[in-house]
């Protein structure tokens, strides 16, 4: 027969195991979950086993933290400790090590990350930690309402990593484990009150006294999933919380409207552009002879904060049927040809926004998706993605002429102000550089064009991936220091410039174009991806730049006498199409093949700009705010913690025998005058328990009932003070109840809420508190030493 302890333990290992469920879909594969739940098995076996001894608490919290320490050595840091098994130096500082890559790892990968060793150590340690706190609260202290909000800080921290928000089903999992976990230690309780919590029957033979936690149980259960289900509303991480009817899309539909938020798009490309070797995500087939220009671009980034560029707000709406809206900007004096492109991604690659040649002006897809028609661009809804589909984009290819983007008149207001916008965080040298390469330019094509050509021409730059890219305010002014960088550096770093002087710019993310294939296709890889400017010119819309070295291709409206628009600059032989198809797929021309083979190039990555190196979010910031927030939540539920648990103490007594019967009486009494003061009747200690009963009725407004519940706990402190020898008294618990009932009953909505959560009795834990400190300061002189310091007076 299982003991109610016992099977508290189990459901304490239960319910972190369901919370630790919400982790899953942060790394692939899953194998790390059977290693925590065996290890956190043993740690709970332990527990179970220094509590059947039985030792003292802290001396089973200790053991259980030993056993911990010792198994994660065992499977970690076997070859560094002493005998395989005990932590010395050298596994303490591989632990360290295992844990700063971890980190780097978290900063590095997309969602679902590679299990690597340092992220499995920090998933199966987070997920012991916890485990451990959970046991020690629920089942060592006998609390298992605290031990929720470990529980609730491991699912916060799996919400907050991924980058949708944890699913639904993972939530329910850590809700029902929690629930699960009360209703085991209610039972245990029940099992130990017996017949004096029971009550006397009522009028059909059954107990009153046995409905009334079942009731209140549920009550509490019902709010607190309530709670779970409403707060994620106002939560901005959780995109809706459970209760929004989009689900996981961005949208609000089928075929509404919605918007999507200011979420990097990047991320989810993370795990697919950041690593060591090339592979192909796309094939593509075009009408376009030569596609040498022919970029597919993904989303544009127009919010600048001065650190970073990311997507703006934007409303979405149904695809339209059809021919997508002319492009803004588009005047039809401005030369175009529209051509059909065909596009193939691969099975692993899978990201939300999908890549089209731009301007599209029409898609044919299957899925779920929705049009953003300021940037023009598609975005998944209801999870959607980009993985293994094949679709066909109807593009523009845009052909102005040098004379009409110089020519071209001042864009509208509301587009200039927006899109030329900048936070007062940025540089002065970023603006002094743009005029000091401008000077003489005659309009904004010529200043756009005198900004391309100081970077790919006659400012003395270097392509190089290996430069870190900052996330402060200091990053544009250090690239344009040290003149090295990437894509990145140089789209980020122009588009700020044209802002500056007063040209609407924002950056557009994607592919640059792939490598021609013998078959007519063009394939795409990793390192293909790139960022790049767009500036606007009214009558022309959009227009893309090319700053980078060695990069893309530079635009021919911006090649002086250019002949044809459709060939790249001859002056620059690394922009332009390879001469002949080629098998191999394309990389960075800054990487060697003997580079490669040591794997020692990196890809090209714009999203390195939002975290990379060391500017990105690491394991101990992430375990840091997930402990403030902790804690923040445990100080505003300090106050209702301890009326639980002084509750929980007081009326769970037996007081059957003679002995115990003054001190469970007396309790009793205490938590009744403590209740009535959270409702707003305060104690009056110069009245007789009789006169304070009489009291507690008039100013609660009790019914006959709850009146009488009260008389009955009076009467037996009367005896307890007055009798020779106190005779036990049963029922009075269950009076308390009936009592607190009829207080309830009485009080408004806000005496009610607020006798929760902030009860007025607390202020008892700040009188025990002053007495405890009073005490010590009675008892100092008596410890301070004989002697005294010398006095430095002469004599």
């Amino acid at each position: 027969m299982i003991s109610g302890r016992a099977r508290l333990a189990i459901c304490a290992w239960a319910a972190t195991l369901t919370a630790a469920c919400a982790l899953l879909p942060l790394v692939e594969p899953s194998t790390w979950f059977v290693q925590a739940a065996f290890l956190l098995a043993v740690q709970s076996g332990v527990g179970a086993a220094a509590r059947r001894v039985p030792l003292a608490r802290p001396l089973t919290v200790a053991a259980q933290a030993v056993v911990t320490l010792l198994t994660l050595t065992l499977v970690f840091a076997r070859e560094q400790a002493l005998a395989g098994l005990i932590p010395g130096p050298d596994a303490l500082g591989h632990f360290a090590d295992l844990l700063r890559q971890g980190g780097d790892d978290v900063s590095r990968f997309a969602i679902p990350a590679p299990l690597s060793d340092g992220i499995r150590l920090m998933l199966i340690g987070g997920v012991l930690v916890i485990g451990l706190l959970v046991d020690t609260l629920a089942v060592t202290f006998r609390s298992a309402a605290p031990a929720g909000l470990p529980l609730l800080a491991l699912y916060s921290v799996a919400a907050g990593l991924s980058d949708n928000g944890t699913d639904w089903l993972w939530f329910l999992l850590a809700a029902a484990g929690y629930l699960m976990l009360l209703l085991a230690e209610g039972r245990d309780r029940l099992s130990q009150w017996g017949r004096v919590f029971g009550g006397a029957p009522g009028p059909g033979g059954d107990s009153p006294g046995a409905v009334a936690p079942v009731r209140t149980g549920r009550r509490i259960g019902a709010v607190a999933l309530g709670i779970a289900l409403v707060v994620p509303l106002a939560l901005p991480a959780m995109n809706g919380g459970l209760l929004d009817p989009t689900g996981r899309g961005v949208g609000s539909g089928a075929g509404g409207g919605g918007t999507i938020s200011a979420v990097n798009p990047l991320v989810s490309l993370r795990n697919s552009l950041n690593v060591d070797e090339d592979r192909q995500v796309m094939s593509l087939r075009s009408e376009l002879t030569d596609v040498s220009d022919l970029y597919l671009r993904i989303v544009s980034l127009d919010d600048f904060d001065g650190t970073s560029w990311k997507p703006s707000k934007r409303s979405i709406t149904k695809v339209p049927d059809g021919v997508f809206p002319t492009p803004p900007g588009l005047g039809p004096e401005v030369g175009r040809t529209e051509f059909i492109t065909t596009i193939s991604t691969a099975g692993s690659f899978g990201q939300q926004w999908l890549p089209m040649p731009y301007p599209p002006s029409g898609v044919s897809i299957r899925g779920d998706w929705r049009y953003e028609p300021v940037g023009m661009t598609l975005v998944g809804d209801h999870g959607q993605n980009t993985r293994g589909l094949t679709y066909e984009v109807r593009s523009l290819r845009v052909q102005p002429t040098a004379e009409q983007l110089a020519a071209a008149p001042e864009p509208p207001p509301a587009l200039l102000r927006e899109y030329t916008e900048l936070p007062d965080s940025l540089p002065e040298v970023v603006s002094s550089t743009a005029r000091e390469v401008t000077a003489g330019a005659d309009n904004a094509y010529d200043q756009a064009v005198a900004l391309q050509e100081y970077f790919t021409l006659n400012g003395g730059f270097e392509y190089d991936t290996e430069v870190d890219v900052g996330s402060d305010a200091q990053a544009i002014a250090r690239f344009l220091r040290d003149k090295q960088g990437f894509c990145v550096h140089y789209s980020f770093a122009m588009a700020s410039m044209a802002r500056s002087l007063g040209i609407p710019a924002r950056i557009a993310v994607g592919f640059a174009p792939g490598t021609p294939q013998a078959d007519g296709t063009v394939t795409v890889g990793l390192r293909d991806a790139h960022a790049w400017p767009e500036l606007y010119f009214e009558g022309v819309g959009w227009t893309r730049f090319e700053p980078t070295p060695t990069r893309g291709a530079t635009p021919s409206y911006t090649v002086p006498d250019a002949v044809d628009s459709s060939q790249p600059d001859p002056a620059r032989p690394s922009q332009a199409a390879p001469s002949e198809p080629s098998a191999e797929p394309s990389a960075s021309e800054s990487c060697t093949p003997e580079r490669r083979k040591l794997g020692a190039c990196e890809s090209d990555s714009p999203q390195v700009a939002l975290d990379s190196g060391g500017d990105g979010p690491k394991w101990y910031g992430l375990v840091g705010w997930a402990l403030a927030g902790l804690g923040v939540l445990v100080l505003l539920l300090a106050p209702m913690l301890w009326r639980v648990r002084t509750r929980a103490v007081r009326l769970g007594g037996h007081g059957r025998s003679e002995a115990e019967a003054a001190p469970f009486i007396l309790g009793v009494w205490d938590e009744l005058t403590d209740t009535a003061w959270d409702h707003g009747i305060a104690p009056d200690e110069s009245l007789t328990p009789r006169g304070a009963a009489e009291r507690i009725v008039r100013l609660g407004r009790l019914g006959a009932g709850a009146a009488a519940s009260v008389h009955r706990v009076a009467g037996a402190v009367e005896q307890v003070l007055y009798a020779p020898r106190p005779r036990p008294a049963v029922g009075l618990a269950e009076d308390v109840r009936g009592a607190v009932a009829g207080l309830r009953g009485s009080a408004g909505r806000r005496a009610r809420v607020r006798a929760v959560l902030l009860p007025r009795s607390g202020v008892r834990t700040l009188w025990a508190v002053s007495g405890w400190w009073g005490r010590v300061r009675e008892r100092m002189p008596a410890l301070r030493p004989a002697w005294r310091w010398p006095s430095r007076q002469r004599g």
